[in-house]
């Protein structure tokens, strides 16, 4: 099964492209800054009006209109990590508790009252799940490292169950050791668990190692489709520089 995004063009000068995302898998986004992905990410989102876009298999209400805010992507399953974590993830001063169950207050609720019992607990869990430290869950975020306000993050839309995870450069600015951890999370969750994952990362590295099939933009379209068995960091340079398909 496929999620089929079909007649995209970015904006009104841009060349028009189609692709698919295999469900249950890590398909990546990668290319030179400003070469699209990150417009096609928001696009899927809710974030960012291309000029043309529809999609196929998320169901016929997306279909039909498409996807119209973030509020309207997490209503249809689909969440999304940005990638400035400071300016438009974590509620600085708010405790850390507070910025996980974001996503989750009608879920902590118990005969319409909110329960703080549900709310500690399911924030234990993800916290275990992934290795979120913290010297309290009353702490501010902000007294966090980098790492683990992205764990923190990656855990409130978790929370949530989304059939599709779409992630804006989930690594950058983290130690190497959380890089690795999650990089463990997105295989998981894709292969064990089912999710969807489309990654964009502007590290190619991480594409050859997480994901299943990449996609290269270059000049605001999809330039190159490199599945698992052809994708090598020459490769992916390639398409990135608009080198052509040998």
């Amino acid at each position: 099964m496929t999620i089929d995004v079909n007649d995209v063009r970015l904006h009104e000068r841009s060349a028009p492209f189609s692709l698919s995302i295999e469900r249950g898998s890590v398909t990546g986004l990668g290319g030179l800054e400003r070469a699209g992905q990150a417009e096609f990410l928001l696009a899927l989102c809710g974030l960012r009006r291309p000029a043309s876009m529809t999609i196929e298999g998320l169901g016929p209400r997306i279909a039909r209109r498409g996807v119209t805010s973030l509020k309207d992507a997490f209503r249809n399953g689909i969440a999304y990590l940005p990638r400035d974590r400071k300016t438009e993830g974590i509620l600085a001063s708010q405790p850390v508790i507070a910025n996980f169950s974001i996503t989750t207050v009608r879920s902590d609720a118990v005969l319409g009252v909110h329960s703080a019992k549900r709310e500690r607990e399911r924030y234990a869990h993800y916290r275990d799940r992934l290795g979120i430290v913290a010297s309290s869950e009353r702490a501010p975020i902000r007294t966090l490292s980098g790492g683990n306000q992205q764990k923190v993050l990656l855990a409130r839309w978790l929370a949530a169950a989304p059939r599709v995870l779409l992630l804006n450069d989930p690594s950058r600015g983290v130690d190497h050791g959380t890089k690795l951890a999650m990089h463990a999370l997105f295989r998981e969750l894709a292969e064990q668990e089912g999710v969807t994952i489309v990654l964009l990362s502007s590290e190619i590295e991480e594409l050859l190692l997480v994901a299943d099939t990449t996609h290269v933009f270059n000049d605001g379209t999809l330039a190159r489709t490199i599945p698992r068995a052809g994708m090598t960091r020459q490769a992916v340079l390639d398409a990135m520089f608009g080198a052509d398909d040998d």
